[in-house]
């Protein structure tokens, strides 16, 4: 919310990202991130952002109503809270993704190479007269040459990502 009321605000104010970044002493990549939200503003910040756009703060955190003075760096400082906690989440979320999407790349990889040195290669013994037959026959070959040499670099990659992407304690 934060980060589209930042961004529709400063479209409508006629700023570009880079005019708004100069306004605030960053950079316009920061500006960038808080509109895509990558990342969340300090309180700090958004007091400046809340000058420099000539909006109240309540208004870029979605809020209608108006806070009094004591209560805004508290009420930002919870608001910030809560979105750094919503992005936090996020981020772990799309990591338990990635990560059990690796184990099971790397549980089919293992899978398919078990059943391809089970079946030893029994394309070698068919009779390649029948056109059906030779076809089939091609194609699994290709599919077993191409998957022995692409599989190693793959379930390295994904045993690599799996260590990446584990639950820090």
């Amino acid at each position: 919310m934060l980060n589209e009321n930042i961004k529709a605000i400063r479209k409508s104010k006629g700023l570009s990202q880079e005019e708004l970044a100069i306004k605030l002493n960053v950079v316009r990549q920061t500006i960038s991130k808080w509109e895509q939200g990558l990342s969340v503003p300090d309180s700090d910040i958004l007091l400046s952002i809340s000058e420099a756009l000539e909006t109240p703060v309540s208004t870029l955190l979605g809020e209608t109503v108006v806070e009094s003075k004591v209560d805004d760096l508290k009420a930002i400082s919870e608001k910030l809270e809560i979105i750094n906690l919503q992005l936090a989440q996020r981020k772990t979320a799309g990591r338990n993704i990635l990560h059990w999407l690796l184990i099971s790349v790397s549980v089919v990889t293992a899978a398919i190479f078990a059943v391809l040195t089970a079946l030893s290669s029994p394309y070698l013994g068919w009779d390649y007269t029948d056109p059906e037959t030779a076809v089939f026959g091609a194609a699994f070959h290709v599919f077993e040459w191409l998957f022995i040499r692409s599989a190693p670099m793959i379930l390295t990659g994904a045993i690599v990502g799996i260590f990446f992407t584990r639950k820090k304690i």
